[in-house]
């Protein structure tokens, strides 16, 4: 006789605190944009006019 697989799970737990909105209806700062931000955009401005940001890398560069 063949014995089925047993299923393990586990209890459903709570999923945290809920993320940080911001007010609607925000449109970016930068003179002429009329891009509405999302509530869940914490900068003034919007991704176009964000300032260029380069992640923290470890590890070997490129030129190695």
């Amino acid at each position: 006789m063949i014995t089925q697989p047993k299923l393990a799970g586990s209890s459903i737990r709570p999923r945290g605190r809920a993320p940080r909105r911001f007010t609607a209806g925000r449109v970016c700062v930068e003179p002429g944009c009329m891009t509405q931000l999302s509530t869940y955009n914490r900068h003034d401005t919007c991704f176009r006019h964000s300032a260029i940001r380069f992640p923290r890398t470890r590890g070997r560069t490129e030129g190695e």
